[in-house]
C-alpha cells in the first residue's frame, strides 16, 4: 500500500506537469473567434439566461474556479484575458459549473453541502490520524475518528468527479452550438479539460488509497 501511495503521488505531479505544458502549448494557439476568457464566459451565463453570476480575476495559475456562495466565477488573469481555444475551454468550464447550480444540479448541490463540514476537520484531520496511529496500542479510537473522517473526504473527492465531467460536457457542448469554436479548436479544449479532468480522478484514487493505508492499522490492530 505505501508504494502504490508513493506511486500514485508520482502519477499526480506527472499529470500536473502534463496540463501545465498543454495548456502553455495551447495557450500559443489564437481562438479564431477572437473572444477572450471574460467575454466567453459572459456569453455562456447569458445564453443561459444566467444574470446574477460576476466574472472575476483572479490570482494564480490554474486558480480558476466557480464560487456557488457568492456566485462568481473566478478566471486566473491568463484565462480571464486569454484569446486561446484553451482559455475559452476554462472560461465555459467555470460557467458550466454556474449552470449546475441555477439548474440545481444533484452531485453539486451535495458536494457544497460538504463543504462546511470538511473545511473544518480538514484543519486537525491529519494530525488526529498521525496521532491514531501513535496511539492505537493503547486506544483505537482516535484512529477510528481520523479514518471516518478521512472516509469522508474521500467521499467528497469522488463526488467531484460527476461534478467535474458534466461541467465539461455542458461547457464543450455550448461552444460547439454557439460557434466559439471552430472543429479543430473543439478538440484543443478538449483535450484540455481531458487533463484538467484527470488531475480530480487520481486526486480521488489517491484519498481512497490513503484511506486504505490509514484503515489498514485498524485491521492489523483487531488481528493482534
Amino acid at each position: 500500500m505505501y508504494l502504490l501511495l508513493i506511486a500514485l503521488t508520482l502519477v499526480s505531479f506527472a499529470i500536473q506537469q502534463r496540463l501545465r505544458s498543454k495548456f502553455r502549448q495551447y495557450a500559443a494557439i489564437g481562438l479564431r473567434s477572437g473572444l477572450s476568457g471574460r467575454e466567453v464566459a459572459s456569453q455562456m451565463l447569458r445564453d443561459h439566461g444566467i444574470y446574477d453570476v460576476q466574472i472575476i480575476s483572479t490570482d494564480g495559475q490554474l486558480s480558476d474556479h466557480y464560487n456557488p456562495t457568492d456566485k462568481t466565477v473566478n478566471l486566473s488573469a491568463d484565462v480571464y484575458a486569454g484569446r486561446s481555444a484553451t482559455a475559452a475551454a476554462v472560461a465555459a468550464h467555470e460557467c458550466g459549473h454556474a449552470v449546475q447550480h441555477a439548474q440545481s444540479y444533484s452531485f453539486l448541490q451535495l458536494r457544497s453541502a460538504l463543504v462546511p463540514a470538511l473545511s473544518s476537520i480538514s484543519r486537525f484531520m491529519p494530525l488526529l490520524l498521525l496521532a491514531g496511529v501513535f496511539m492505537l496500542r493503547t486506544t483505537p479510537v482516535p484512529l477510528e475518528i481520523g479514518v471516518a473522517l478521512f472516509a469522508l473526504a474521500t467521499v467528497f473527492s469522488f463526488i467531484t468527479l460527476p461534478v467535474e465531467f458534466d461541467a465539461s460536457r455542458r461547457a464543450l457542448a455550448w461552444m460547439d452550438r454557439s460557434g466559439v469554436v471552430t472543429a479543430d479548436e473543439h478538440a484543443v479544449a478538449k483535450d484540455a479539460l481531458w487533463w484538467a479532468a484527470m488531475t480530480y480522478v487520481v486526486a480521488a484514487v489517491s484519498s481512497l488509497a490513503t484511506l486504505l493505508y490509514y484503515a489498514s492499522f485498524l485491521n492489523g490492530s483487531r488481528r493482534n
